[in-house]
Parts: structure tokens; C-alpha cells; sequence
């Protein structure tokens, strides 16, 4: 049986008029920045998250480098990281200026907790980024508490997080800001790229924006030296016509992952821990022999993916932060185990125990 990573047609085949008619909008306007789809998708998206501002920008990277240019933090101070998130994440806080200190995980969740950050505070310390890995919130209230005692700058990297909730609010709300990703990959995704910046600081969200219209408020008067990273209109005409569909699509991929979560059985395959907040944009298993895993799932006809195989601090990109192996042994765990089995809105319950089958098998 073939069971690809993900089903883009499952999505966008019962959406297809839609986002035709979309595209024919956009065309006919003949209006392809800053229109009205951009400012419509910007109310729209605030309003799901329960936020008052949203700023569309060119893609998830340049949300987190904007929020932090933003708030003021650039060079000599230092942003708290993950060091088992994607690299976009640590690329935000260089590109800013910033110095990203990387943080190890709770091997049990993925995600990095108050306790273990403040270990790493200096008096350089200016941010903490969380980052809601998989689709799984973090532990909010405690970095919120920790970034008030401190006084820092609390941010969130929800580009994996699209309608994932904690103790019922939504990933993105629980700081000053917070940075999307609209990647065609992720659970709203674009067909291009595409990313937001989401708020309820009017001043931060003034800032984000003129910053990503080459640090202009009117045309021709540049206030600051900026960038051009704008949401273009037929990416957020698009997004427009999959909004709507998101909590649906999220609450089939936490039917799905339950599937998973019950139906896994093999005592060399380990799970984190459950979430029932968790968007589930990633379902990841680890498995001490995870090519020999690899191999037997293809072999079967399933195609996996593993995110991320090679962590922060052992990138040659990041080897001026000094650091070498067995610094962040936890990261190092997850980069050397984590499979991501295929979960996406209208896998079939044939294909999921398919895949359960032989992950039990293994």
C-alpha cells in the first residue's frame, strides 16, 4: 500500500473552485500587494487566533526577525532558543543583530521549559523565543512568568502551530508576539511562501510593519532602514479560501495521531508525551534504529520524513557559538531517533494501520 508523507490533492481537490475563483479575483484586480485580500486575511487570521493585529510578511523566518528588530533587540543581546528547533528559528535572532543561546529540551516533550532556560540567562539575556515544536504548545504560563520576573522580551515561534490551543487559548497568544509560517508544508499553508506576524501590541505591530515595507508609513518616506517582506495578494486570497477549513483539518489530525498514540505497540518505538492540545503538524516516533525503521516503512510503501537530523549547535553555520557534541544531549537524542511517520487530513484509517503495522513489526 502506498501511503505518501502528506496528500496536498486531499486538501485542495474539494477546495479547488474556491481557490480558483481566488486566483481569478486577485487577477482581475490587478492589485498584487497590499490590497484587499492581504488586509482581509490579516483581520481574518487575528480573529482566529483571538489576537488584535496581524501583520502578513513574505515568509516565517522574516515574522521572527521583524517581531525582534521591532522590539528593539539587535547587536550585543541575546535571544534564548531551542537547540533542537529548525534553524530558521536561531537564523531570526542573527539576523536581527542577536546572539541565539540554545536551550535543551525536555526529551519527554521537545520542548524547552522555564527551568531549564533560566539556567541559561545572562546578563545579555533580552528574549526568550519558544518554539510550539510538532504542533505542541509550550509551557507558557511558567516562561510568562519568567520573562516578567526578568523583564525580557517573550516571543513564540508558532510556525508549526497553526490552531494548536493550551488550557484553551491558541498557539501565538501567550506572548508579545508571535511568528507563522504559511509554508505549503504546514497545517494553513500557502501554495508559495508566505508568513505573519500576530499581536495585540499596536506599537509592535506599527513597527513590524513599516519595518517590512522598506521602513516606510507613506510611500517614498523611509523612517528606518527596512526590508521588503510583504504577504503577496494571491497567497493571501489563497489562505483566505483555507482558513475556514483549518479546525476541521486540525481535528482530523488529532483523530488520526490517536490512532497512532493507541495503536503503537512496540516497545522499541518511543512516544512524547500527549498533548491534547497538540496540532499535530508533525507525528514523530523514536526509534534507536531509525534507518533500519526507514527502510522497512518504504519497503512497504510509506514515505517518512525526519526533522531535524542535524541539530543547531552541530551545524557548520553555527560554529561560532563555540559549542561541540554532547553539549545539548537531549536535542542530540531527538536528531538521532525522530521519524516522522505521514499524518495529514484524508489519510484513511486503512493507511494509518498500514503504517502501525510495521512500525510494530520493526
Amino acid at each position: 500500500m502506498r501511503v505518501p508523507y502528506t496528500d496536498f490533492g486531499k486538501m485542495h481537490d474539494p477546495l479547488r473552485g474556491q481557490l480558483d475563483a481566488a486566483w481569478k479575483r486577485v487577477m482581475d484586480r490587478e492589485w498584487f500587494i497590499g490590497g484587499e485580500e492581504d488586509a482581509a486575511f490579516e483581520r481574518e487570521f487575528a480573529a482566529y487566533c483571538g489576537v488584535k493585529y496581524c501583520v502578513g510578511v513574505g515568509n516565517g523566518l522574516d515574522a521572527l526577525r521583524l517581531i525582534l528588530l521591532a522590539a528593539g533587540i539587535g547587536p550585543g543581546d541575546e535571544v534564548l532558543v531551542p537547540a533542537n528547533t529548525y534553524i530558521a528559528s536561531a537564523l531570526g535572532i542573527s539576523y536581527a543583530g542577536a546572539v541565539p543561546v540554545l536551550v535543551d529540551p525536555d526529551p519527554e516533550t521537545a520542548l524547552i521549559t522555564p527551568e531549564e532556560a533560566e539556567k541559561h540567562l545572562s546578563p545579555r539575556t533580552k528574549g526568550i523565543m519558544v518554539v510550539h515544536l510538532y504542533g505542541r504548545v509550550a509551557e507558557m504560563e511558567g516562561f510568562r512568568r519568567l520573562a516578567e520576573a526578568r523583564g525580557l522580551f517573550l516571543l513564540e515561534d508558532a510556525a508549526q502551530a497553526h490552531g494548536a490551543v493550551r488550557n484553551g487559548r491558541k498557539a501565538g497568544t501567550f506572548s508579545e508576539a508571535a511568528g507563522f509560517s504559511f509554508y505549503p508544508g504546514k497545517n494553513l499553508g500557502a501554495l508559495g511562501d508566505a508568513g505573519a506576524v500576530v499581536t495585540d501590541d499596536p506599537e509592535l505591530a506599527r513597527k513590524v510593519r513599516m519595518l517590512s515595507n522598506y521602513g516606510s508609513e507613506q510611500k517614498y518616506h523611509h523612517e528606518v532602514q527596512g526590508v521588503n517582506s510583504r504577504l503577496d495578494e494571491l497567497q493571501a486570497a489563497l489562505l483566505r479560501v483555507k482558513l475556514p477549513c483549518l479546525d476541521a483539518w486540525t481535528a482530523e489530525r488529532r483523530r488520526l495521531a490517536a490512532i497512532y498514540e493507541s495503536e503503537i505497540r512496540n516497545p522499541r518505538i518511543r512516544l512524547l508525551k500527549k498533548d491534547p492540545g497538540n496540532g499535530y503538524h508533525i507525528f514523530p516516533v523514536l526509534a534507536e534504529d531509525r534507518d533500519g525503521l526507514r527502510a522497512e516503512l518504504e519497503a512497504e510503501g510509506v514515505q517518512t520524513l525526519s526533522h531535524y537530523p542535524i541539530p543547531i549547535h552541530l551545524q557548520k553555520a553555527y560554529r561560532e557559538l563555540g559549542h561541540k557534541r554532547g553539549d545539548f544531549p537531549a536535542a542530540e537524542m531527538l536528531s538521532e531517533t525522530e521519524l516522522s511517520l505521514p499524518l495529514y487530513p484524508g489519510m484513511t484509517e486503512e493507511q494509518i494501520l498500514h503504517v502501525v503495522s510495521v512500525v510494530n513489526r520493526h
